[in-house]
This record gives C-alpha cells, sequence and structure tokens, in this order.
C-alpha cells in the first residue's frame, strides 16, 4: 500500500518543490523557493494512505520527538515497517530519514507549527481565548506565506486578468470567503459572478467556456459539490484556480493553478476558524495584485459605486430625519377621521 502513494507523493513535492538544490549544487536563493515542509506534510495527511499517515502524524504532532528517535523505534511507534519510514522521505525528494530530519530540524529553528499552549492561563484561571486565537491566526499566516510560491500567485494573477468571466464556486462554511471575494471582484470592474445554490453552481459550471476562469474554495478540498464545479469548468475549457487547505485532495488535482491555505490544528465548532483567515489572506493577496495592475479602471470603479452608494446614505439619513414629522401629520390626520371631523 505504501508504494502506490509513493510516486504520486513524489511527483507532488517536485510539482511544488522544482528548485530544491542537488548535492554540492551552491543557491541559497532556490532553497529559498521550497515550501516549508512541515505545513506541506500536514497539508498531505488528508490525502494520505493508512501507512503513510501514521508517519506523517507522528512527524507533525510532536517533530522534535521524531527527529530524536531511530529509525526502529519510529517504525515501531507508527506501526509501520522501516522502510515504508524510509520510502516516505523519498517519496519527499529527500534521501533518506537522515535527511528528512535534518530539513526538520532546520525548520525548527523558526516555528512553523503553532507554537502556544493549550493549558495557557490568566491568574484568574480562565483561559486567555483572546491570545490562543490570534497567536493560531499568526502562525496559520506564517505557515501560509511559505506555502507557497510567488510564481502561483503570479499565474493566477494573469489568468484572471485576460479572463472574460469569473465564476466562484463553494458552499458551507467556505462560502463566505468565496462571496467576500466575489463582491470585492465586482467593485474592481471584474467580470464576476456566484451562484448561492449549488444546483446553480453545477449548471453556471455548465456554461463556462474557454476564455473564462473557475475559482472554488474549500478547507477539506474534497467537498463534492466544489470539486464536480471544478471539474466541469475544466472539462468545459476554462481556466481553474483553487484555494483549499488539503495539499493532494481531489480539488487540488483538478485545478490549474493551486493556493494553499494552511491547514490549522486548532477546531472550534468543528471547523478551524484559523483556516478561513488564510483563505481570506490569499483572496486578499490575488484582489491586491489585481486591483494594482488595474488601476485606473479599478479607481474608476470604486469611485463610482461610492457615488450610488453616498447618495443611498445621504438619502436614508433624511428620511429618518423626516419620518416623525410624517408620522406626527399622519396621526393628526387619523385622529380627525376617527372623531368625524
Amino acid at each position: 500500500m505504501a508504494k502506490k502513494i509513493a510516486p504520486q507523493l513524489r511527483a507532488s513535492w517536485f510539482r511544488g518543490a522544482r528548485d530544491i538544490p542537488q548535492a554540492g549544487q551552491k543557491g541559497r536563493t532556490a532553497r529559498r523557493e521550497v515550501p516549508s515542509l512541515l505545513p506541506y506534510i500536514q497539508g498531505l495527511v488528508p490525502s494520505l494512505k493508512r501507512a503513510q499517515r501514521r508517519i506523517a502524524e507522528a512527524l507533525t504532532s510532536d517533530p522534535e520527538q521524531f527527529i530524536t528517535r531511530p529509525i526502529a523505534e519510529l517504525a515501531k511507534g507508527c506501526g509501520v515497517s522501516t522502510g515504508s519510514i524510509v520510502l516516505f522521505c523519498k517519496s519527499l525528494g529527500l534521501k533518506g530519514l537522515p535527511a528528512l530530519k535534518i530539513s526538520v530540524a532546520r525548520e525548527l529553528a523558526v516555528p512553523v507549527l503553532p507554537f502556544f499552549s493549550k493549558e495557557i492561563e490568566d491568574q484568574d484561571g480562565t483561559p486567555l481565548m483572546l491570545q490562543r486565537v490570534f497567536e493560531e491566526h499568526v502562525e496559520s499566516l506564517h505557515q501560509t506565506l511559505k506555502l507557497n510560491k510567488a510564481n502561483a500567485l503570479t499565474t493566477a494573477v494573469q489568468v484572471l486578468l485576460k479572463a472574460k468571466r469569473i465564476a466562484l464556486f463553494s458552499i458551507g462554511l467556505s462560502y463566505p470567503v468565496a462571496y467576500s471575494l466575489y463582491a470585492r471582484l465586482r467593485f474592481i470592474g471584474f467580470p464576476a459572478s456566484i451562484e448561492y445554490d449549488s444546483h446553480l453552481q453545477l449548471a453556471a459550471a455548465a456554461e463556462m467556456r474557454k476564455g473564462e476562469a473557475a475559482i472554488a474554495i474549500s478547507v477539506s478540498g474534497t467537498t463534492n459539490e466544489t470539486v464536480e464545479c471544478l471539474r466541469v469548468s475544466k472539462a468545459r475549457g476554462a481556466r481553474t484556480l483553487c484555494i483549499t487547505n488539503s495539499i493532494e485532495s481531489p480539488l487540488a488535482r483538478a485545478a490549474d493553478i493551486r493556493l494553499y491555505a494552511a491547514p490549522s490544528e486548532v477546531k472550534y465548532f468543528q471547523a478551524p476558524l484559523a483556516s478561513r483567515v488564510t483563505q481570506l489572506a490569499l483572496a486578499d493577496a490575488l484582489l491586491v495584485t489585481l486591483a494594482q495592475r488595474r488601476r485606473q479602471k479599478a479607481l474608476a470603479c470604486l469611485q463610482r459605486a461610492e457615488e450610488h452608494l453616498l447618495r443611498r446614505r445621504l438619502s436614508g439619513v433624511q428620511t429618518t430625519t423626516q419620518w416623525p414629522k410624517k408620522r406626527s401629520l399622519a396621526s393628526k390626520s387619523l385622529a380627525a377621521t376617527v372623531v368625524g371631523k
């Protein structure tokens, strides 16, 4: 089973890390382009098979302990063979377990995983939830920055600039992120569209054409409705882009361009809230870059929208101001009718 997943993992890692310098090569600039290993493996976990998942979970749950244990002890703790661990390392483009340990040790020098303790308490014994949430969000943003290469965002921007129409697909808790991106795209003059109902989203996907772009957003990357919409859009000739927290998920495999939001370890109400923050950060990066590329048009669209919105606000204030007087006249008229005057 482990041998079946290795080629897929190896291919996926080299697609995201083609700039890894080989042994004997000099090139610190190339090394900076490589996505961080720990967030990458954490994003791979949902798509891994049983043996590979056990190794990945052991590594991401306690990387410091993982790099200090010998291979035999690691294999016993994960319930896999030593060969599976070696195969897991090679599937990531590394020569073996020593190379994996060195890479992880380098990343641990600069924290990339959530660093706060779940036992943080104040003097009264009340958990400092505000501090916990903010620390989680900040760390997730750092992970997201490390996961995405600059050329992925550049390619996405180029596709959206040329697109005759931009359709967004998402359901559930990821839908607000998609709708926010849609609304702001419209404000700066891009031909964006979104449907709320999943059936209407599929109908919109079936109408996609060459020269148009489809954006799908999902935390898990396995939402059937969203994946189907992206696949249909791609089959119709549209360029496809995804924002997801799961690397090598079905949604990521269906997309031409992939932007990865860092997976979140802390879950509130069954939903990782930090994942939404990282999704919004990627959406903001797209939006700001697009607006800068079409600065004049974006400013003109914003000014027109603001002008009409300002009129609405002012008319609403005037109506509210005049309402008591109108109500008083109406009351007098009603009173006159009642008494027969």
